[in-house]
């Protein structure tokens, strides 16, 4: 890697060596699989393929307060997708997202299995087969939508941007590193002013767009992203404290960050979830290792 004031790029850049960083080994400038595995399907009518990160979270905290709702049609079957070991790149998981990235839904209630990709679009599905976290009036649908598209588009500054700088990549780079802790701050500052006004981000409803953006801000001002509370001054951000810990004292969000987890205590992790008991009976310090 080259890191210095003078370099330029070439006039047509050539994949010819590492990227470096911790996921190097999954980088590459190319689509489809890299081998052949399908994916397993449980008995649930809804099939999630993902790994506990705030995208994936989105998604199992939908469902666990879909259930928690008493819609009994919203069971599933959660499997792990060790995105480090370049699982998403299998052929199974990439029939269901040719984009290779998680989580993925694959709904088998019908007579014709409805793949769904992207968080966003699955947290929208989801709300609208079940009729539930998505007003209905346009101007409160239309805040709803809006926040929800927010998170979808500022998310990547705030992972592949700052996340990406600050924890993960070969060297420190401190350029790179301002300017994306610069756009962090500032994204934390819109919601901050946002929550200030506002019970929850669409209004005073708990909808699906704090299920999305709960996992990536909360996860930052509660100091689980990155590590980073403390470099980006999170405290500050008194309106977006109050709401990350108001969304986490709901029952289904803990059960929704367990799923799929592969990090912090064992007993925080349920590596896969087919059925409500497994949260007392097989979280991870009462399994042998996988």
């Amino acid at each position: 890697m080259t890191d210095t004031p003078d370099y330029m790029p070439p006039k047509v850049w050539i994949w010819n060596k590492p990227s470096g960083g911790r996921f190097e080994n999954i980088n590459r400038p190319t689509a489809g699989p890299t081998h052949e595995k399908e994916l397993p399907v449980g008995r649930h009518p809804l099939q999630v393929y993902s790994q506990g990160t705030p995208n994936g979270v989105k998604v199992t905290v939908m469902l666990e307060e879909l259930l928690a709702l008493g819609h009994g049609e919203a069971e599933y079957d959660a499997w792990l997708i060790r995105i480090g070991n370049g699982d998403q790149f299998g052929s199974g998981f990439v029939a269901v997202n040719p984009n290779s990235k998680i989580p993925a839904l694959v709904d088998r209630s019908g007579p014709t299995p409805i793949r769904v990709f992207e968080s966003g679009a699955i947290l929208m599905y989801l709300a609208e087969k079940f009729g539930e976290f998505l007003p209905t009036p346009p101007g409160a649908r239309a805040e709803c939508l809006s926040w929800l598209f927010w998170q979808m588009g500022s998310a990547p500054y705030l992972g592949g941007g700052f996340g990406h700088f600050y924890a993960y990549a070969p060297t420190k780079i401190e350029y790179a590193i301002d300017r994306y802790a610069m756009e962090a701050k500032r994204q934390l500052d819109v919601l901050d002013r946002r929550l200030a006004e506002s019970r929850y981000v669409a209004g005073n409803d708990y909808t699906i767009a704090d299920i999305a953006i709960w996992p990536w801000y909360g996860g930052l001002a509660k100091g689980w992203l990155y590590g980073a509370g403390e470099f980006l001054s999170v405290q500050e951000y008194k309106n977006v404290q109050r709401w990350a810990d108001l969304i986490y004292d709901r029952p289904a969000v803990k059960r929704g960050r367990m799923v799929n987890r592969t990090s912090g205590e064992p007993s925080s992790q349920l590596h896969e979830r087919h059925d409500a008991a497994d949260f007392d009976t097989k979280t991870q310090d009462k399994l042998a290792a996988d």
